[in-house]
């Protein structure tokens, strides 16, 4: 992984196919995954882009698809979630990637007695992945990291880490954003589309070595080592350019 590039990206269009991270791209991060605020002027700007795109947009997030669901309302939009373990296609059908259930059982029994050592901790059960939160006790990163290291070791194969912001998650190994974005692609309305990927963490660099690959658009959003090939400084910069993508139109 690089530095990346700070250049401002090219203006988007509306024949391009836009794959959007939500928590620090789309909407500010919260001190909780469930503290973040949805305001009417981002549903409306989701809603024109996916049809003024023909529906060439999905959002690729670590969340849920239940929780994108319960966040953004009735859009009936594609969605990948889990980074990518999850993912409802154009057409509204569900592609699943799950984890060994005993595994991932293991895993969650054994951080039971953690995080009544240390409530600042936070487990986010997800369905398919386990993140252990510690954006109220960033002193326990090093901790956080060594134990999920040693509790996905002793589960056995077919898991691995992904790291976030100030989040470390178990998951399925050989699925993630990047690959998501892949099977989008092949199908219709992304197809032949030029790929635009946009995110702000750590999880997103599959994402945009997707589409770098693809000889699209990628943007990191923020600072930090990025193999993306643009740069946006915050959420309202990302708000702001993909509003100019529907200048002219209905």
């Amino acid at each position: 992984m690089r530095k990346g590039s700070r250049r401002p990206p090219p203006a988007p269009c509306v024949e391009c196919a836009f794959f959007l991270d939500v928590d620090g791209t789309l909407l500010e991060i919260a001190d909780t995954p469930s503290a973040v605020r949805v305001d009417m002027e981002l549903l409306e700007l989701i809603g024109r882009l996916f049809r003024i795109s023909g529906g060439a947009l999905a959002l690729v997030s670590g969340r849920s698809i239940s929780d994108l669901e319960e966040l953004l309302g009735a859009q009936r939009l594609p969605l990948a979630g889990q980074h990518g373990l999850e993912r409802r296609d154009a057409a509204g059908r569900l592609w699943i990637h799950a984890a060994p259930p005993g595994a991932k059982c293991m895993i969650k029994e054994a951080l039971a007695e953690v995080l009544t050592r240390h409530p600042g901790l936070l487990l986010e059960d997800k369905g398919l992945t386990l993140a252990l939160h510690y954006r109220q006790a960033p002193h326990l990163a090093a901790y956080a990291h060594r134990l999920m290291a040693r509790l996905m070791q002793e589960a056995g194969g077919q898991l691995e880490l992904q790291k976030g912001k100030r989040v470390i998650e178990i998951k399925p190994a050989g699925i993630d954003k990047g690959t998501a974005v892949a099977e989008y692609l092949t199908e219709s309305p992304f197809r032949g589309r030029h790929p635009v990927f946009i995110g702000d963490d750590l999880n997103d660099e599959h994402g945009f070595a997707e589409v770098n690959r693809m000889g699209g658009i990628s943007i990191k959003v923020g600072p930090g080592t990025s193999c993306a090939r643009y740069r946006l400084p915050h959420v309202a910069a990302v708000r702001h350019w993909l509003n100019a993508a529907l200048k002219g139109t209905r």
